[in-house]
C-alpha cells in the first residue's frame, strides 16, 4: 500500500517554475532592503564608487559591503565595471526620489516576512503581543514613516486632494491641523506647503518617526508652523481648537473593542464646524473578493499582520456608524478601485 506522499501527483513543472521565480524576487527584495536601510543606494546615486569609497560614504563594514555588492550585482541591482559599482536601473527604482519608487515594496517585504514568522509562532497559543512586534525589526523602525510617505504621498496629491473640497476649504480658511499617527509627517508637510494659512501638530508613539518628521519640517522651512511630539494615540490632547484632525492608516490601531471614547475625544477637540478625516484600507464586505486582485490579496495578508498587533482592518459602514454615533455628519470617499477609503466627519457649527 502506497503512503499518501508516494501516491500524490508530482508538482506541476509550470507551478514549480513560477514559485522558484517568486523566491528569486523575494531574495532580490531582501537585498534591496539592505541597500535602502543602509543608504547604499542613496550613496551610489551620486555616481560610481569603489568599495572603500562606498564604505566612507555610508560607514558600513567593508566585508559586509563586499558580499552585499556581489549579491546585488548578481541580482541586477548594481552594475560593476572593474572595481567601480553603480546603480542599475533596477537599483535606481528603489530610491525614494524616483517617481513610483519601489522602496516601500522592499521594506514591506521584509516586514511581512517578520510578521509571518511571528504569526506562525503565535498561532498555537493565540497570543497577540501588540504593536511592540514592529519594534523587533530594528533596522525598519527609522524607515516606517518614510515607507508610508513614499507609498501614500503621490496618492494624496493626485487622488485625494483634488477629490476632497473639504480639505481645500480648510486650507484656504486656515487653522490648526492635527495628525494622529503622523509617521514622517508627510501629510502635514504637504498640506502646509500648499496652504500657508494652516498650522500643524503631528503626534506619534514612535520616537524615530518624530525625529524624522522634525528634521524634514526644518529642511522644508516649516518649523515655524509645524511641530511634532510623542503621544499616546488613545489619550491625545491639544490646547487649542482644531480645524481638521486626520488619521492616515492609524484608526484601526486605536479602534479596539469600543471606538466610542476615541470618537468622543476627537469630537471634543474639534472647533465648531471642524472636520475629521480617516484614511484607511477598505476591508471588503465580501471576503471572497480578496482573491480578485493583487492589492486585495495584500490586504488579506495585512489583516493577519494586524491581528498579531491586536488590530483589524475596518469596513466603511462601521466607521461611518461610529462617526454618526459621536455626533458627526459622515461622508465616505472610495478610491484606488474601491480598495482605499476616506471617512469624513463634520462637527456641527
Amino acid at each position: 500500500m502506497q503512503s499518501p506522499s508516494a501516491a500524490a501527483a508530482p508538482v506541476d513543472p509550470d507551478l514549480r517554475a513560477r514559485i522558484l521565480a517568486a523566491s528569486q524576487g523575494a531574495l532580490m527584495l531582501n537585498l534591496a532592503y539592505i541597500g535602502v536601510t543602509n543608504r547604499l543606494f542613496a550613496a551610489l546615486s551620486a555616481g560610481p564608487q569603489n568599495l572603500p569609497q562606498l564604505q566612507q560614504a555610508t560607514g558600513a563594514d567593508l566585508a559586509y559591503l563586499l558580499r552585499w555588492s556581489d549579491a546585488a550585482v548578481a541580482f541586477g541591482l548594481l552594475d560593476r565595471d572593474q572595481d567601480q559599482l553603480s546603480l542599475a536601473a533596477l537599483g535606481r527604482a528603489f530610491l525614494a526620489e524616483t517617481p513610483g519608487s519601489l522602496m516601500p515594496v522592499a521594506l514591506g517585504s521584509v516586514l511581512s516576512s517578520h510578521m509571518a514568522e511571528r504569526a506562525a509562532a503565535l498561532m498555537p497559543s493565540g497570543d497577540r503581543p501588540g504593536e511592540s512586534v514592529l519594534t523587533e525589526c530594528e533596522s525598519l523602525g527609522p524607515w516606517f514613516g518614510t515607507m508610508l510617505e513614499v507609498g501614500c504621498g503621490p496618492v494624496f496629491q493626485q487622488a485625494v486632494l483634488p477629490a476632497l473640497p473639504a480639505l481645500q476649504a480648510v486650507g484656504e480658511e486656515g487653522g490648526l491641523v492635527v495628525d494622529l499617527g503622523c509617521g514622517s509627517g508627510w501629510y502635514l508637510r504637504q498640506l502646509l506647503a500648499r496652504y500657508p494659512k494652516l498650522t500643524g501638530v503631528g503626534m506619534d508613539s514612535v520616537p524615530e518617526s518624530i525625529a524624522v518628521a522634525t528634521q524634514a519640517a526644518a529642511a522644508e522651512g516649516l518649523s515655524h508652523r509645524l511641530r511634532f511630539q510623542l503621544g499616546d494615540l488613545q489619550h491625545f490632547d491639544v490646547d487649542e481648537p482644531v480645524a481638521l484632525l486626520v488619521m492616515n492608516r492609524a484608526l484601526h490601531h486605536v479602534w479596539g473593542a469600543d471606538p466610542a471614547p476615541v470618537m468622543a475625544r476627537i469630537h471634543r477637540l474639534l472647533a465648531p464646524g471642524g472636520r475629521v478625516l480617516f484614511w484607511e484600507p477598505r476591508w471588503p464586505d465580501d471576503t471572497a473578493t480578496l482573491a480578485t486582485d493583487a492589492r486585495r490579496r495584500s490586504m488579506a495578508f495585512q489583516n493577519l499582520m494586524e491581528h498579531v498587533q491586536g488590530n483589524r482592518l475596518l469596513g466603511p459602514d462601521e466607521v461611518e456608524a461610529a462617526l454618526v454615533a459621536a455626533g458627526f455628519t459622515a461622508e465616505r470617499f472610495l478610491f484606488a478601485e474601491g480598495n482605499e477609503m476616506i471617512l469624513s466627519g463634520l462637527k456641527a457649527s
